[in-house]
C-alpha cells in the first residue's frame, strides 16, 4: 500500500508538540508493516535534507522517505506557526501553498498514493483539493484527476481546538469554487474554517483516542463542529496514539543522569537526587517530587494548578517546564519567586530537561481540562513516574486510578480542590514504600508502542480503499 503522510511538523526535523512525535513515529511503524510511505512536510529553517532542488528537499530514515516542500518566503522563519506576538498573518497562504505544492510534487515524482493521510488544519486543503480542483482533468485541473483517481484520504484531528480560521476575504486565494464558502463546506460563522473542510472532504476522519472521538461529537468538546462530526460519525473513529520507545526509554536515554530499567529502579532515585541538586531543591529522597512538562495553557490545567500551587509548594517539591500564555507565565513566576526552595520553574523548551524530569520525579501532573490523547502519561509510565490526571479524553483510555487497580491517580471534578485531594492520595501511597515499589514495578511494564496503533491505521486505510466514497 502506498501512503503519503502530510504533516506540518515531524520529529526530528521540526517540532512544537505531540503532532511532531506522532508524525515522526507512525510513518516508520507503517513502513515496518509493509507500507510504502512518503512523508510530506514544509522545508523549514534549520532542516538539512540529504538532497535539495528548487522545489523540495529529500531525506530518508530506514525505508521511509521525507519530502520537504520548499518556499523560502513562507517557511524560512524562526517559528513554525506563531511568534511571541501572535500567529503569522499569512498562515493561510503558507499552508495552502504547502498542500497544493505537496500534491504537485507527488505527481512530479510519480508517486500515486492509495492513501493520503492528513493531520490537523495545516493539511486540510489536501483533502479539499483532491475532491475539487485536483479531481479534474481539464485545463484547470492540470491532468491530476486520473493520477489521483484511486487515492483516498484519511484526516486525523490531533486537537480540535486548533481549526485554521481565517477572514472570508481570503477565500479567493484558495482557488476554489465560490459555492464552497457555505455552511455545508468551509464556512464557519462567516469565516473560513480549514479544519472543517478537512473533515467534510476526507473519506475517513480519525482522532487520537477512542474517548476523544466520542467527546468531540458533543457541545462541551466539539468546539462548534460537533454537528459536522456527528454527520461524519459512520466514518469517524479514535485510534490511541503511542510513543517511540527508541526515544523514550530510561535504559537507553542519553539525556538523563543515570540509565535504569525495571531491573534497577533504585537508580531512578540517583536521577531524583541529581535533579534536585541541579534545580536548587533540597536533596531528599523522601520529598514528594511532582513534575510537569507542558504547554502552559488553560487546556493543560494550568489555571487550576496555579490556584493550588501555594498549598502544594508548602508541602511538596514541584518542577514545571514549558512555555505558553503570558498570564500564566506571570502567575507562575510570582509563585517561583515566593517558593524558591520547593518550586522550580523553567519557561522554555528544553528536551534534555524534559527527559530528566520524566526520569526523576515521583508523580507526573496532567490536570488537563481536555486532552485529545496525551503522550506524557505513556512516557511517565516507562520512566516509573506515576501519572496523575484529570478524567478526560485519552487520559481516560490510558490511566486507571490506583484504587481501581490501575497505575495512576485520577480526579474527576475539574477544580483545584479535587486536584489537591488526589495529590494527597498519591502521597499517602508514596509514603508506603512497599506499595509504591509494587506500583512502579507494574507501570514500567505497560506497553504503548506504535506497533498496535500502526496496525489500526492500516485497517482504516483498507476500509477507505474498499469504500466507494
Amino acid at each position: 500500500m502506498k501512503v503519503a503522510f502530510f504533516s506540518s511538523e515531524v520529529f526530528p526535523f521540526a517540532k512544537t508538540g505531540g503532532l511532531a512525535d506522532v508524525s515522526g513515529a507512525l510513518p516508520l511503524a507503517l513502513s515496518k508493516r509493509g507500507c510504502e510511505v512518503k512523508v510530506v512536510m514544509p522545508f523549514y529553517k534549520n532542516i538539512t535534507p540529504r538532497e535539495v532542488n528548487e522545489e523540495f528537499g529529500f531525506s530518508k530514515i530506514g525505508n521511509t522517505e521525507f519530502i520537504f516542500v520548499r518556499n523560502d518566503k513562507y517557511f524560512f522563519r524562526d517559528y513554525l506557526y506563531t511568534t511571541p506576538e501572535g500567529d503569522y498573518p499569512d498562515n493561510l497562504e503558507r499552508f495552502l501553498f504547502f498542500c497544493k505544492k505537496g500534491l504537485e510534487i507527488l505527481k512530479k515524482i510519480e508517486f500515486s498514493p492509495d492513501i493520503i493521510h492528513c493531520n490537523d488544519w495545516q493539511t486540510s486543503l489536501v483533502s479539499v483539493y483532491l475532491k475539487t480542483i485536483f479531481s479534474w482533468d481539464s485545463s484547470g485541473g492540470g491532468g491530476y484527476g486520473s493520477f489521483f483517481k484511486n487515492t483516498k484520504t484519511v484526516f486525523t484531528i490531533h486537537n480540535l481546538a486548533y481549526q485554521g480560521i481565517f477572514d472570508k476575504e481570503k477565500f479567493p486565494l484558495l482557488g476554489l469554487p465560490s459555492e464552497l464558502f457555505s455552511i455545508n463546506y468551509l464556512e464557519f460563522y462567516d469565516k473560513i474554517n480549514l479544519l472543517k473542510g478537512g473533515i467534510v472532504f476526507s473519506d475517513m476522519v480519525t482522532t487520537v483516542s477512542p474517548t476523544y472521538a466520542k467527546q468531540i461529537q458533543t457541545p462541551d468538546y466539539g468546539c462548534g463542529l460537533e454537528g459536522v462530526l456527528r454527520e461524519k460519525r459512520e466514518n469517524l473513529c479514535g485510534i490511541l496514539n503511542a510513543i517511540d520507545y527508541k526515544v523514550w526509554n530510561p535504559s537507553k536515554d542519553k539525556l538523563i543522569y543515570r540509565r535504569y530499567s525495571s531491573k534497577n529502579l533504585e537508580d531512578k532515585y540517583f536521577n531524583k537526587k541529581r535533579l534536585q541538586k541541579e534545580l536548587g531543591l533540597k536533596q531528599k529522597k523522601s520529598a514528594f517530587l511532582l513534575g510537569m512538562v507542558s504547554r502552559l495553557a488553560e487546556q493543560k490545567g494550568i489555571d487550576i494548578l496555579s490556584e493550588a500551587l501555594s498549598f502544594l509548594a508548602e508541602r511538596y517539591q514541584i518542577v514545571i517546564l514549558g512555555v505558553g500564555e503570558e498570564k500564566f507565565h506571570r502567575i507562575l513566576k510570582q509563585k517561583a519567586k515566593k517558593f524558591k526552595e520547593s518550586f522550580s520553574l523553567h519557561l522554555k523548551f528544553d528536551e534534555s530537561l524534559a527527559h530528566k524530569i520524566y526520569a526523576s520525579c515521583d508523580c507526573f501532573l496532567l490536570p488537563s481540562k481536555f486532552e485529545p490523547c496525551g503522550l506524557s502519561q505513556m512516557i511517565s509510565y516507562k520512566y516509573a513516574t506515576v501519572p496523575l490526571v484529570h478524567h478526560t479524553g485519552g487520559l481516560v483510555d490510558t490511566v486507571v486510578d490506583y484504587e481501581q487497580g490501575g497505575g495512576g491517580f485520577v480526579f474527576t471534578r475539574y477544580d483545584s480542590k479535587d486536584l489537591i485531594n488526589t495529590i494527597e492520595r498519591a502521597e499517602k501511597v508514596f509514603k508506603n514504600k512497599e506499595a509504591w515499589r509494587r506500583l512502579l514495578n507494574k507501570i514500567v511494564r505497560y506497553n504503548f508502542s506504535w506497533d498496535k496503533a500502526a496496525e489500526n491505521y492500516v485497517k482504516v486505510y483498507e476500509r477507505c480503499r474498499q469504500s466507494s466514497a
